[in-house]
Order: structure tokens, then sequence, then C-alpha cells
């Protein structure tokens, strides 16, 4: 009975070892809210390489990668469009998670060198970004009149 315990223990401490903590307690791909000022405005999503891996209407959300690869962070751009209004774009850049020190205490070199550096764990998103876009200002109304037509 108490051999059992000691292996279970065993076991679990193994598990922990060999998992990096921003892996267990964070998301390699989070879901980001997109929201734009005035609202019900068209979404292009770019990643770092220009490739479209995204598009919809605001409000709303997409799950997005935070590594390219190994010890790659990736970075996005948000384009927000609506009739009427400037087009703006938001840059949305990933950054290493404080989870991924926790590599220190809980997951070791292994989770600190190759698990949240593989699964992408190591970095985050942010939770949203808005877009705020500013109305078009109309051409000046021209006051020259109109010549009445030939009766």
């Amino acid at each position: 009975m108490v051999l059992r315990k000691v292996a279970a223990g065993m076991a679990a401490g193994l598990v922990l070892a060999l998992t990096g903590c921003a892996s267990i307690v964070s998301d390699s791909k989070p879901k980001v809210g997109l929201y734009s000022l005035p609202t019900q405005a068209n979404y292009v999503i770019k990643d770092s390489k220009g490739g479209v891996v995204g598009k919809g209407v605001t409000p709303g959300t997409a799950i997005l990668e935070t590594s390219r690869g190994y010890f790659k962070s990736q970075s996005y751009t948000v384009t927000f469009q609506k009739d009427g209004y400037t087009q703006t774009t938001v840059p949305l850049k990933s950054s290493v998670s404080g989870w991924y020190w926790g590599n220190l205490l809980i997951g070791g070199l292994i989770g600190m060198l190759i698990v949240d550096p593989l699964t992408g764990a190591m970095y985050t998103l942010p939770d949203d970004a808005t877009g705020k876009l500013s109305a078009v200002a109309l051409p000046p109304v021209s006051a020259t009149p109109v010549a009445d037509a030939a009766l």
C-alpha cells in the first residue's frame, strides 16, 4: 500500500517535471475579442507573413496561434473597415506569458526550453483588439446657384 502511494507520488512528480508551466495554465490558441467603434465594421486579420487568417464583422472573436514555430512569437494586424468611415489597422503582438517564468519553479528546464516553446504556450496575445474608426468628412456643399432651365 505504501509502495503504491510512493509510486503515485513519483508519477505525479514526473508529470509535473516533464510539462511546461505555461502549457498547463495557458492556451496557445487563445480566443481574441474583436471590437470596433462604431460596431458592425468588417475586419480582416493577417499574420506576420501577410496571410489572411480571419474575417468577420464586429463584435466578433477569433482563435489565433500565439507562436509561428519554436521560440518564434506570432504577430497579427487587424484592419477594420466600414462604409462612411476611415479604415484603421490595429497590431496584435504576442508577448512572453508570465506563466512561462513559472517553469523556474514548476516545469524546470524541460518546460522552459522544450515543452512551452514547442506548444506555443510560452507566448500570449492581448484579450481583445478595438478599431476606432473616424467618420469620413463629406466634401463641402457648393453654394454656386444653378441656372434655371429655359422655358
